[in-house]
């Protein structure tokens, strides 16, 4: 008789259980999906970022070379107007 309280406490647990754990796979395949959609959007946000930053250093690497260009050229000027200057003698 205890045999047959304990094979039957065990089938009705087991029977009790898959509900639950059926409920639970819905849920975590809930959450995994969630989960995909959010990996996909971040995803995306990750290639426009990379996209901003490449055309960012893009823009600075020209600006660097169009600063070095108008050092250049002002270095060049000052050179210039200095000649200019120490050939002219004034006489008071």
């Amino acid at each position: 008789m205890t045999r047959r309280n304990t094979w039957a406490s065990i089938a009705v647990g087991v029977v009790l259980s898959l509900p639950l754990a059926a409920c639970k796979d819905t849920k975590t395949l809930q959450e995994n999906e969630q989960l995909k959609t959010q990996v996909a959007q971040l995803q995306k946000e990750n290639g426009q970022v990379q996209n901003d930053l490449d055309a960012m250093t893009t823009e600075r690497d020209e600006l660097k070379k169009e600063n070095e260009q108008l050092k250049a050229d002002i270095k060049a000027l000052k050179s210039k107007g200095s000649k200019k200057a120490s050939r002219k003698h004034r006489r008071s």
